[in-house]
């Protein structure tokens, strides 16, 4: 009763600190919020930020998430004491997690556009975030235990410090989006730079219980020069640009990756069964598209019993074709031969198969040309094949290509291999033993 009275009087205050707020002028307010910011470059050892990857990881930040969902009115309480959602169980999300004494006390999810698209998809429209180049990710299941929400933002900073350098530098992603809470939005736009994606509030927001929503985004690379202006004058502590661009924090464990692949996958067997059949029964929730989707993804024998359940026979329509676990962006250098603008042409390997791939390419290629590509497939871990493009589209100012490899190199073939084996990231490190290196080769890209 007292820890409810309290709650509401807490509520109440702050409140109304928003609404004496709401009778400044836009740029004050902003200044304001940014006057309040402590970012410590040198926070308690004790701190500690790594993906949340084992059972009692993702059980504590799935509780957590819980717990401050249904203080918020964000969602119900459910049996199982967590939040779990369909998105959980891609390859492209991922959670991170902040520990503090080995216990989980802040959390968030960075949902990369997968088979399922993004949450707030349904709500807001994206096609303006979507024609502009580079990857997006929502920014979603954002929560901090209570005992560290009045603590000047002690576990929140290293979070988004967390969130800001595995976005640029592992995730493969330029845009980030979100949708929050009305009452929320201006510490976004004041201290991180989002900028709105409309200006109208939605009412009722399905992925939160049906609280209003705003919707909005931040392009990271124009963020890094933003910050450099807004903050770039200020004290240490105060100032986001050194913090997120410059600071290195040896509290965050950054994912040790064998290959370029963009993403880190957690969910095995075990785990989906755990939390998507017996902690909740979010599969059992899903429709058929979403069904064939995930069967699709994992589509290792180890994963049938634990995927929802199929029908024996599917409608018309709706037979999909296979998904990677793995996203990829592996450097490379393409010298055709016998054409007169020969190259070398810089691209980027995005999708792999045994007999072929599919990369960026910077402008148009002849098909059915043969040539001689380097592609670097992971630090120390490079193919040399030969191949020619068989087709290609032209989405916006980049070429997307498909190749086909004359004869895949023993490089190759262990990378494949593994891609197509492994389950989660660890796979991947354990299986690169096997691989071909060249330990001091690094493609020097123009």
């Amino acid at each position: 009763m007292k820890r409810t009275l309290r709650s509401r009087w807490r509520r109440a205050v702050h409140d109304g600190v928003r609404r004496a707020l709401g009778f400044l002028p836009r740029e004050s307010r902003f200044a304001l919020y940014r006057a309040l910011v402590d970012c410590d470059p040198h926070p308690d050892p004790r701190l500690s930020l790594h993906i949340a990857e084992t059972r009692d990881d993702l059980e504590a930040c799935f509780a957590l998430l819980h717990d401050a969902y249904v203080a918020s009115g964000f969602m119900t309480p459910h049996p199982s004491g967590l939040r779990v959602t369909p998105y959980h169980a891609l390859p492209t999300t991922t959670t991170l997690c902040a520990k503090f004494d080995g216990e989980v006390v802040g959390t968030l999810s960075l949902i990369r556009e997968g088979v399922f698209g993004f949450p707030l998809q349904s709500a807001f429209d994206l096609s303006a975030v979507r024609a502009r180049e580079g990857r997006i990710a929502e920014v979603s299941a954002l929560a901090v235990h209570p005992a560290f929400r009045k603590t000047g933002g002690a576990v929140l900073f290293p979070l988004m410090k967390f969130m800001y350098e595995y976005c640029t530098q592992y995730f493969d992603t330029r845009h980030l989006v979100i949708a929050v809470n009305p009452n929320k939005i201006e510490l976004y736009e004041s201290l991180l730079l989002f900028q709105r994606l409309t200006q109208h509030t939605v009412e009722h927001y399905d992925f939160a219980n049906g609280a209003p929503a705003v919707g909005a985004t931040l392009d990271l690379q124009q963020a890094r020069l933003d910050f450099q202006t807004v903050y770039g004058h200020k004290r240490e502590r105060k100032n986001l640009h050194r913090y997120f661009v410059e600071t290195r924090m040896p509290h965050i464990e950054l994912p040790a990756r064998p290959y370029h692949t963009t993403n880190d996958p957690v969910m095995t067997p075990q785990l989906l069964d755990h939390f998507f059949n017996r902690r909740t029964q979010v599969f059992d929730s899903l429709d058929l598209r979403r069904r064939l989707l995930l069967h699709s993804i994992y589509d290792l024998p180890e994963y049938r019993d634990v995927l929802p359940a199929l029908p024996a026979r599917r409608p018309a329509g709706l037979a999909l074709r296979r998904h990677q676990r793995y996203s990829l962006k592996c450097p490379g250098r393409l010298h055709l031969h016998g054409w007169s603008d020969a190259g070398p042409f810089d691209i980027d390997v995005v999708e792999v198969s045994l007999s072929g791939f599919q990369a960026v390419v910077p402008r148009p290629l002849p098909l059915d040309v043969w040539g001689t590509v380097s592609i670097e497939l992971g630090l120390g871990v490079r193919s040399t094949l030969q191949v020619a493009a068989v087709r290609g589209v032209r989405p916006g100012g980049s070429c997307v290509y498909g190749f086909r490899i004359d004869e895949p190199d023993a490089a190759w073939r262990a990378c494949v291999a593994a891609l197509e084996s492994g389950r989660t990231h660890r796979d991947l490190r354990a299986a690169v033993t096997d691989v071909p290196t060249e330990p001091d080769v690094r493609i020097v890209m123009a």
